[in-house]
């Protein structure tokens, strides 16, 4: 009896937590268990106006070989972007027509871009394969987190803009 009533007492929390994940959801919250920023609770904002240097954003990565590669090694979440992947949020250092160098870190229109080294085998000792560099394209930014092992655009080059579906907004994060 006592195994039952643990069990109804499990599931009623499981059902209830879930419950509130989807409705949270459901109003652009969302939960980052990543060290690239704050863990904690987040909201997506809309952007009222365009998105520039130094916006924190969240952002869906385009279903690619190179992003499907990183999801096979546990570099994304899952999530329900494209490829299965959740939201990444990254800050935005470069918009349309700057320059970007990659050599042992970043370079952006000639300066160096603060906390980018760039890193060339992941923890595991697997080779990470980094951007070429060169001009970022009409309508896409290129991402950073200054967290050391963060995967972002040092790694998957720009990302189209189109996959902003926000600003990020902290509601309740913590320091790891």
């Amino acid at each position: 009896m006592k195994r039952l009533v643990w069990f109804y007492r499990i599931s009623s929390v499981s059902l209830f937590t879930l419950g509130l994940i989807v409705l949270l959801g459901g109003q652009g919250f969302r939960i980052n268990l990543t060290p690239s920023e704050p863990l904690g609770l987040w909201r997506i904002v809309k952007a009222d106006r365009p998105i520039l240097v130094g916006d924190l954003v969240f952002i869906c990565p385009p279903d690619t070989d190179a992003l499907r590669e990183a999801r096979a090694r546990g570099y994304l979440r899952f999530g329900l972007c494209a490829g299965w992947v959740a939201p990444l949020i990254k800050r935005v250092v470069a918009t349309s027509g700057q320059a970007i160098e990659i050599h042992d870190d970043v370079r952006i229109d000639g300066r160096p871009l603060p906390h980018s080294r760039v890193a060339r085998t992941d923890g595991q000792g697997r080779e990470l394969v980094c951007y070429d560099g060169g001009v970022v394209p009409p309508g896409t930014v290129f991402l950073h987190s200054a967290f050391p092992g963060s995967f972002d655009s040092r790694y998957f080059g720009p990302l189209p803009m189109d996959g902003i579906l926000g600003l990020a907004q902290e509601v309740w994060t913590y320091a790891a």
